[in-house]
């Protein structure tokens, strides 16, 4: 059994969407489960939030997906600094050789979602992990006209829309499946 940890900040509740679709993505692979949570904030207000992340959940993860809001061009503060808390777990070498993705959101076309992806990646390639991106023969890829990238799922709300797009949603189900298909490979 594989366990992926996709852990997430939220503000406008459009990452928090995509995490959702990701995990169901992930849990349509046999012998594949989803853990989803989320980071220490001011803004942890909601009580339908899932569990906020332990340094455990590293451990016990046999993968790990991140997510974020874009904030100008990079991750979200809370994220970071629940990563900047990691150092404990990179001295013992707890994620290295574990599979890892990301996800973002913005509200606008040129938010900066790629910058932001790829700086959610840094700290997990120091943490010597594996990174898995979307492939083109992800259709959903190549037809999308809102959000959706080979470093990650992405989604863009064009400030006033919430709801992702078929397209973004199924990028973030395939990401999902994709991550738990090559952690069961790893693993056995």
């Amino acid at each position: 059994m594989v366990d992926i940890l996709i852990l997430y900040y939220s503000v406008n509740e459009s990452t928090k969407k995509m995490a959702r679709l990701i995990s169901r993505g992930v849990e349509s692979v046999d012998g594949a489960s989803a853990t989803l949570r989320t980071v220490a904030s001011e803004k942890n207000t909601n009580k339908n939030s899932d569990p906020i992340v332990d340094l455990n959940d590293l451990k016990n993860c046999s993968a790990l997906i991140l997510g974020s809001p874009t904030h100008f061009g990079n991750m979200a503060s809370p994220l970071k600094s629940f990563l900047d808390k990691t150092t404990s777990e990179w001295l013992k070498g707890t994620l290295s050789g574990k599979p890892a993705g990301v996800f973002t959101s913005t509200s606008s076309m040129h938010g900066g979602q790629e910058t932001t992806l790829i700086s959610m990646m840094l700290p997990l390639l120091h943490h010597g992990m594996l990174i898995v991106g979307v492939p083109y023969s992800e259709k959903s890829l190549v037809s999308t006209k809102t959000g959706g990238t080979p470093y990650g799922p992405s989604h863009v709300s064009f400030n006033d829309s919430k709801e992702l797009s078929n397209d973004e949603k199924e990028i973030c189900k395939s990401f999902g499946k994709r991550i738990a298909e090559i952690s069961k490979k790893i693993q056995n």
